[in-house]
């Protein structure tokens, strides 16, 4: 006799692992989310946007990429939804919106409640974090097509900016500095050449090496930074031009993007030291600095463009909110391009 348990689709975990989450994401909720008694729709009300006098949504959408396989092989699973919700609320604050609200997908080969629950757990963490909320997601079971222990993370977000204030290319002029945010890590790009580092260097996550002081999973993992309010904050309170989110591509392909046509950022590498877990990818995979520079973001996670007469005010700012930030450079004439001196 066939049935959907038998096919590998168990409904009553899936109930299960509602119940369990239903709590964290209690956490991240805004006075403007509404709640639908059907469960089918996350509810926002606009209302909220009646505050704008020209109110531009934004939305952004992404996934976490192979991280999740080293959160997987390492069986460590409440700060993978960290990732995802920086991946995809930190895309917001660029333009210079506030995220509003979030969703989440998660599709795994077998729905364990308590593991599910723990993703969530940190996506909702994670929106916590951005000033968002979490209204809703989707958790579905795809036997067959992923192992047992296999899952996949996805996740879309809403936020709005007054048009009048967006910030990008056409706010930047001669004579800008350019501001580097640190990362906490690596955060969510470049895993595919981590993994392939750890293949071929014949690396366990569990090695704990002298340079990184603790085990090389728990480095894998550590969350990405999330920078949201401290980006809205900013651009509160002092004259902030273009934000650029490094992710995938590194801090010049990034950075280029917030860019206009006749002016180039000129980037001074001496400014920082990259962390730690950049010299062990780079020294045991034997990877040249091109490569380092074209897909981590080698210690910033997101970079801001202010005028010249704001740079300390900004440095200091954003150290008040234990975050640290320093001068990585200026913009010049040029054709568009951030490079390194």
């Amino acid at each position: 006799m066939s049935t959907y348990e038998a096919a590998g689709v168990d409904i009553e975990a899936g109930e299960r692992a509602v119940a369990l989450m239903k709590d964290k994401v209690a956490r991240s909720r805004r006075p403007e989310v509404v709640d639908d008694a059907s469960g089918f729709a996350g509810l926002f009300d606009a209302s909220a946007l009646l505050r704008y006098r020209r109110p531009l949504l934004a939305s952004s959408t992404d996934g976490v990429g192979t991280k999740v396989m080293i959160a997987q092989r390492y069986g460590k699973h409440d700060t993978i939804g960290i990732d995802l919700v920086g991946m995809v609320l930190d895309d917001l604050v660029v333009c210079g919106a506030e995220p509003l609200f979030m969703t989440d997908y998660i599709a795994c080969g077998k729905l364990v409640p308590e593991r599910v629950a723990e993703i969530v757990g940190g996506v909702a963490e994670g929106c916590r974090l951005a000033g968002a909320a979490l209204v809703g997601g989707e958790t579905a079971e795809h036997p067959g097509a992923m192992g047992p222990d296999e899952y996949d993370l996805a996740g879309a977000g809403t936020g709005v900016v007054e048009a009048s204030a967006m910030l990008g290319p056409d706010r930047v002029v001669a004579g800008d500095v350019v501001l580097a945010l640190a990362s906490s890590g690596v955060h969510s790009n470049g895993y595919s050449l981590v993994r392939h580092v750890l293949r071929e260097a014949a690396l366990s996550l569990d090695t704990v090496l002298p340079e990184l002081g603790r085990p090389l999973g728990e480095e894998l993992l550590e969350p990405t930074r999330i920078y949201s309010l401290d980006c809205l904050e900013l651009a509160r309170a002092v004259d902030v031009h273009a934000y650029a989110h490094i992710t995938g591509g590194g801090i010049e392909n990034n950075l280029s993007r917030s860019l206009p046509a006749d002016l180039d950022a000129l980037l001074d590498r001496s400014s920082w030291t990259p962390p730690a877990v950049f010299g062990v990818l780079a020294g045991h995979g034997k990877i040249a600095q091109r490569d380092m520079d074209r897909t981590f973001n080698l210690g910033i996670g997101m970079a801001a463009v202010v005028a010249s007469d704001v740079a300390d005010a900004a440095i200091g700012l954003l150290a008040g909110r234990g975050l640290d930030a320093w001068v990585l450079g200026e913009i010049v004439p040029g054709t568009g391009q951030a490079r390194y001196r």
